[in-house]
């Protein structure tokens, strides 16, 4: 069990959701986008981590937008953090940005691709805060335990686990659920990304996505037991500047928080 404030995330609790753009695009996008889960969220009482990275150092291309310039967009997340009274979670990527993002963020997370980074995962730790760690998309979830073993030499035992795919042959991805029962039995909450998890990688110059799958591994997930449910969420995907093809579109999200959340509430028993 792992609390922020008044959110707790256990496998055994109702879920969280994490949730939010891809990457921070402008303060207006940002701020309207966790407005709306937020108004979402409080009426259908589901706790609520706002999620966007204030930059993106994994692109297909070196054409792809990346970021605004870090300082701005960590001030946006600040800004979204103190207006609307949710907690925000971002990525880092390198040892130097933690500092930075740590004064912002409630919650670090630390990119698939990055999980094996020794002296990352130990920085991060050593900042006391949250850390979400995404399972690498080359990695057996049971090897998730010695990237944890890495965080928690810190002293930091503040550790989450997010499942994302596997890679499957060339531009393809695959989630077996036996990760999420593998993860939990490590002893740490566990988190579902059902966006990341639906991407055709490197698809030509950019990352594509079957988004059609978005709900069914939600609603698989859901019905394992897990502490959060990860979505990057969009006014508008196929205009956003980062995973156009596998956000969520915004005008969808309510429906589907309904059917996970009663699949939820049927799993662990609650009102």
């Amino acid at each position: 069990m792992i609390k922020l404030k008044d959110i707790v995330f256990d496998n055994d609790r109702p879920f969280v959701l994490i949730a939010g753009p891809c990457v921070v695009e402008s303060a207006d996008l940002t701020m309207e986008t966790a407005a709306a889960i937020k108004e979402i969220t409080g009426k259908l009482q589901i706790p609520f981590v706002f999620k966007s990275s204030y930059k993106k150092a994994n692109r297909t291309s070196i054409n792809s937008f990346t970021g605004l310039p870090m300082e701005k967009a960590l001030q946006i997340l600040s800004d979204v953090k103190e207006k609307l009274n949710v907690p925000v979670l971002t990525d880092v990527h390198t040892e130097p940005e933690i500092d930075a993002a740590a004064q912002v963020a409630d919650i670090l997370q630390i990119p698939a691709f990055l999980c094996r980074q020794t002296d990352l995962l130990v920085a991060a730790g050593k900042s006391g805060k949250i850390i979400n760690v995404k399972k690498g998309q080359f990695l057996a979830p049971e090897d998730m335990k010695f990237v944890a073993e890495k965080i928690e030499s810190t002293g930091n035992n503040k550790i989450l686990l997010t499942e994302r795919g596997t890679v499957f042959g060339y531009h393809n991805l695959v989630v077996d659920m036996r990760s999420l029962v593998i993860m939990k039995e490590l002893g740490y909450p566990v988190v579902m990304d059902a966006t990341h998890s639906v991407q055709m990688p490197s698809s030509g110059n950019v990352t594509g996505g079957e988004p059609k799958f978005i709900l069914p591994l939600a609603k698989a997930a859901v019905s394992l037991g897990i502490s959060a449910l990860f979505m990057e969420v969009h006014p508008d995907p196929p205009n956003a500047l980062s995973d156009a093809a596998s956000q969520l579109p915004l005008n969808g999200l309510e429906n589907l928080l309904v059917t996970v959340k009663e699949i939820d509430r049927i799993v662990k028993k609650y009102e």
